[in-house]
């Protein structure tokens, strides 16, 4: 309980500026976000705040340390072609259709960016336990894979639990995943700070293990999302929500599940362009200039 109480704590110190506050602009979201932070993003079918994305490479900002959840595609290729990112937590990175991430394959071959190879379900359990407060999370899917073999700090023990006559049992303990940072677009927030998230429920996890989250939105309605009954046990409440953002189609060119689709044009483009280091600049170069309402056509 002590534990749990503590990351409550410091998830209601960053939420000082909820509510009359809200919403920050998307700099102001993306200026949160420091040098050197643990940045849990998700996978590219829950949500992904790419015009908050675009603020972080205009910036500059420099040796992230990337959680994937479980997997990513664009936004973490961008973010390491652009060098923001020293560490990648992964079960992959990949641009679907279009193949593995050029930048990131291209990064690794260089050693300029250091893998930590995991699977979904072991991101989605040591996230489960920074969610809850808790050291570390059991699971016994990675016995016997080369995967464990390649992360060290995975233990394997004997179940303390097991029957006293019931022979060997064992089962690996993943250390818990607490991210700096939990980043996501969502469709909907109300001016208490409540996200509407729907069934994306990875997102709820990320939000409750992160010590902040910030997320960007479509629109932000006048009513309380929690006095819906239709929309109420898709929210993430405004406790677990640090910053908010109105970003109109903020996380094209990818989809948002129920608003719009991906720009297949633009993203068949830079899986082009990105596989030389002069064409992932000159996409980059592009990106960042444009007119983000151009953006949102």
């Amino acid at each position: 309980m002590r534990l749990w109480r503590t990351g409550f704590m410091a998830k209601r110190d960053y939420n000082c500026i909820m509510a009359n506050d809200l919403p920050v602009s998307i700099a102001q979201l993306a200026a949160a976000v420091p040098d050197g932070a643990k940045l849990a993003i998700p996978n590219e079918n829950c949500g992904i705040a790419m015009a908050a994305t675009r603020e972080l490479v205009r910036r500059g900002i420099r040796n992230l340390h990337l959680v994937t959840v479980p997997v990513a595609g664009l936004q973490a290729d961008i973010l390491i072609g652009a060098g923001c990112v020293s560490v990648i937590e992964t079960s992959a990175v990949t641009l679907g259709e279009f193949g593995t991430g050029p930048r990131f394959a291209a990064a690794v071959r260089e050693g300029r960016v250091r893998v930590l190879d995991a699977t979904c379900p072991a991101i989605h359990a040591a996230l489960q336990a920074g969610e809850k407060g808790l050291p570390f999370m059991p699971l016994r899917g990675l016995l016997g894979t080369d995967v464990l073999r390649n992360r060290p700090e995975w233990k394997v023990i004997d179940n303390p639990c097991r029957a006293a006559d019931g022979g060997e049992d064992p089962i690996v303990l993943l250390p818990a995943i607490r991210p700096d940072t939990a980043l996501f677009h969502a469709p909907l927030a109300d001016r208490q700070g409540n996200v509407f998230i729907g069934r994306k429920r990875e997102l709820l996890t990320m939000a409750h293990a992160a010590r902040q989250t910030l997320v960007t939105v479509e629109e932000i309605g006048e009513a309380n999302l929690f006095d819906d009954p239709e929309l109420a046990a898709g929210v993430v409440p405004a406790i677990y929500v640090t910053r908010v953002a109105v970003a109109r189609r903020g996380a094209r060119p990818l989809a948002l599940t129920g608003r719009y689709g991906p720009d297949e044009q633009m993203l068949a483009r830079y899986a082009k362009l990105a596989r030389s280091e002069q064409g992932f600049a000159d996409f980059v170069r592009e990106w960042l200039a444009c007119d983000p309402i151009a953006l949102t056509a």
